[in-house]
């Protein structure tokens, strides 16, 4: 998938500007941002930019004195995992802090280089193992939003036919799987990430209860059946386009668990699943990302 980074200039520059710039920006179809020590970086999918949007949004902009410019120009084509390609992580525990039970399952991901060491957790714990090799993929478990969906896996997962939205490197997936799940399938607009995912459910040797499928939301529309838990970690603006035919493929009973946003975007969030007929059963935060867990 092709994007514009988008260089905005602030002035004069200040960190509460640049988050309302983000915030507006955001709303106008930009997924994710990088500060700079004048302004933003911001990425938007090149079929999703509207250029008249954009400007119409910055035109009123709130802060008295302050000014936005900004400079289009086709994104570079990375690898934006490079650095764990060539250095690798250190393994990330995640386990759920609601279940009280004995040998509860705690789930340590790693990335084959880096093995972890499990006998801390054998005696309290049943530990689980998952191998991620990132290639132009999100999803290696060092972001909070990515640790808080994969605590929630564990108490949910077990079971369940699981759909994984926005799936990245399949990490949400393979955890379903490796917890205990019947059937997990997922989709990703980007070629790179669906190639990935499939790679890396052959790694944990889950391939054959995972499907892996290329496009938007509306590929479900060519998948049979329901789920009984639906995952999605994706930006705020995709998740209230999408809910709608997430809440579709959901059975009597399922759960939604979404992340990919900031603390202050819950309610619209909250709102709109509300709407569909969900009911919020669990927020919690970390470091101000969000995650929400509804069920039907």
């Amino acid at each position: 998938m092709k994007y514009f980074e988008v260089e905005f200039t602030i002035s004069p520059f200040s960190t509460d500007a640049a988050d309302l710039l983000a915030a507006i920006a955001g709303e106008a179809g930009f997924e994710t941002f990088e500060e700079t020590s004048t302004g933003l970086l911001g990425y938007i999918q090149q079929d999703f930019l509207d250029v008249n949007v954009l400007q119409e949004s910055l035109e009123d902009f709130p802060f008295e004195g302050v000014s936005i410019s900004y400079n289009i120009r086709e994104a570079e084509d990375r690898d934006w995992n490079e650095q764990w390609e060539q250095e690798g992580f250190e393994p990330i525990v995640v386990k759920s802090e609601e279940m009280k039970s004995e040998k509860c399952p705690v789930i340590v991901i790693h990335d084959g280089r880096h093995l972890p060491d499990l006998s801390p957790f054998t005696l309290h714990y049943s530990p689980l193992t998952i191998e991620i090799d990132a290639h132009l993929a999100f999803g290696t478990g060092t972001h909070e939003t990515t640790r808080m969906i994969c605590a929630e896996a564990i108490e949910y997962a077990p079971g369940r036919r699981i759909l994984d939205c926005g799936t990245g490197t399949g990490i949400l997936s393979i955890c379903a799987l490796k917890l205990g799940a019947k059937e997990a399938v997922g989709y990703d607009i980007d070629e790179w990430s669906v190639d990935n995912a499939r790679h890396n459910a052959v790694i944990n040797q889950v391939d054959d209860r995972f499907t892996s499928l290329q496009g938007d939301a509306s590929i479900l529309n060519k998948v049979e059946g329901t789920f009984d838990l639906v995952m999605a970690n994706i930006n705020r603006n995709i998740l209230l386009a999408d809910m709608e035919t997430f809440r579709k493929k959901m059975a009597d009973g399922a759960k939604l668990i979404l992340s990919g946003f900031y603390t202050e975007d819950c309610q619209m969030l909250i709102d709109k699943a509300q709407t569909l007929g969900l009911k919020l059963t669990k927020q919690k935060e970390d470091q101000n990302w969000a995650c929400l867990v509804f069920s039907l």
